[in-house]
């Protein structure tokens, strides 16, 4: 029977219930569709089938934020699972892997406001507008995403090319290994397993092994040698991170900027192009900050946040939630939700910030100013450089990862025209070039990013496996 609100009896239990599976071709293609059959059905929480696992998920706004900001009451933590704690969650689960992360995201407990701490030091110099090493950073930014669409100019001033592969990849993936002081290849390899993990494939775990080495030997190299990088940052705020927990920290930040990021900037891209014309109105306006609040308000990179386990029954919407039962807030269905009570607005250039695409309470995404200007830049490098970007595809033909956490693109076709005023460097050595030789910082040199688009093509690095 359908209910839309209201009281479920108590006797209900997650257990009770036969949930639709929520991935499927339809989720991947339409979530919109799926959340509000949900919602019609069940109400503002939902039960639901994740890959063979029952979970409940969170569509309303105001439920979701009660979870958020009560983060005692409806902790995060595999350890609070009851149905795993009694062997009912299978071993070889592939959403595990992602939650089993001994990370800052993934942790539950006393010991999280301590390492929250250590984070916001460590990202300080990187998001604080009068840190020097911010402005470099910046730089750096704008440097590189000139210098990714000075490589597809060099192919034609008009064309078609998958512009997720081209530039929205690429420029986080340089960003991440500028800020870990890690290489560029061990970066590459490190993305790729993190989709994987991410899109909770049948290799998810060996993914998850061969990242958590990678970032162990990244640990132990910033612990005998320093920089200014991130994991150095981290542990000189909590020395006795061992090189283990640090692994799990950096692979969590590699999420947030390479995938996350990555993420962001394409579906800005998307829904400039094709939304309902806000974002092109504040971008028109100048007001780029405000067009990325616009897609995060309807197009949030994380379509799932990290479960929650209240600690004793509680009622959430129409349903008792019992104690150590998964909580997962669908942030797109909530945004939908908080779109429809606050109606539509006038004004077409802002916006509600009221959104939870960065989170809410007290563990709020660390690094969402950070995510926030690395996508204006790359925003305002595009529309800066091309008089025209349109999608080479019907929008609903978009191929869009299917994920228990992400709301991502596998591929951004576009077709594209430089402005008439864009002049096309030669390939010869330009003034970046002299600046690099006088020792002036850079994310990656040209070669890198050639060899990293390339590998798209060659299929050393196939952006359609994940």
């Amino acid at each position: 029977m359908e209910r839309v609100s209201g009281g479920h009896p108590p006797d209900i239990t997650l257990e009770s219930l036969t949930p639709e599976p929520l991935l499927g071709r339809e989720y991947q293609d339409h979530p919109e569709a799926v959340h509000e059959r949900l919602r019609r059905r069940h109400g503002a929480v939902a039960p639901v089938d994740l890959l063979g696992v029952p979970v409940w998920l969170v569509l309303g706004y105001q439920e979701a934020l009660h979870v958020l900001q009560n983060d005692a009451m409806w902790p995060k933590g595999m350890q609070h699972w009851r149905a795993r704690n009694e062997g009912r969650v299978p071993d070889d689960w592939p959403v595990a892997p992602a939650l089993e992360a001994g990370n800052t995201m993934a942790r539950g407990g006393a010991g999280h406001a301590g390492y929250r701490t250590a984070w916001d030091a460590a990202l300080k110099p990187f998001q604080d507008p009068a840190h020097p090493r911010t402005r470099r950073l910046k730089d750096n930014i704008r440097r590189t995403a000139n210098e990714l669409v000075m490589l597809l100019a060099r192919e034609g001033r008009s064309g078609t090319a998958d512009l997720a592969a081209r530039f929205s990849r690429p420029l986080p993936l340089m960003v991440a290994g500028e800020l870990l002081g890690a290489s560029g290849s061990q970066s590459e390899r490190t993305l790729m397993d993190i989709w994987r993990i991410l899109d909770a494939g049948p290799d998810s775990a060996v993914a998850a092994e061969r990242v958590h080495t990678a970032m162990e030997a990244l640990a132990e190299e910033k612990r005998r040698r320093p920089g200014e990088d991130f994991p150095s940052y981290l542990l000189a705020a909590q020395p006795r991170l061992t090189s283990s927990e640090l692994a799990h920290e950096l692979t969590m930040l590699m999420e947030m900027i390479s995938d996350h990021a990555g993420i962001l900037i394409a579906n800005a891209v998307v829904e400039i192009i094709s939304g309902d014309g806000r974002a092109r109105a504040s971008l028109s306006a100048g007001m780029i900050r405000e067009t990325v609040n616009h897609v995060v308000l309807r197009k949030p990179p994380l379509a799932n946040f990290m479960p929650r386990f209240p600690l004793r029954d509680q009622r959430l919407g129409g349903y008792v939630i019992r104690a150590g039962e998964p909580v997962w807030i669908a942030t797109a269905a909530t945004h939908a939700d908080l779109r429809a009570a606050a109606g539509a607005s006038t004004d077409r250039a802002t916006s509600t910030r009221a959104h939870l695409a960065w989170g809410a309470g007290p563990r709020q995404c660390p690094a969402r100013e950070l995510a926030t200007t690395l996508t204006t830049l790359a925003l305002e490098c595009l529309f800066e450089h091309f008089a025209m970007l349109e999608l080479a595809v019907p929008v609903d033909q978009l191929p869009w990862r299917s994920s228990p956490f992400v709301r991502g693109l596998r591929a951004l076709p576009i077709r594209y025209e430089l402005r008439a005023d864009y002049e096309i460097p030669s390939p010869g050595p330009s003034a970046a070039a002299a600046e690099r030789a006088a020792g002036e910082e850079r994310p990656a040199p040209a070669s890198m990013l050639r060899r990293l688009l390339a590998g798209t093509v060659t299929g050393t690095v196939d952006p359609h496996s994940f």
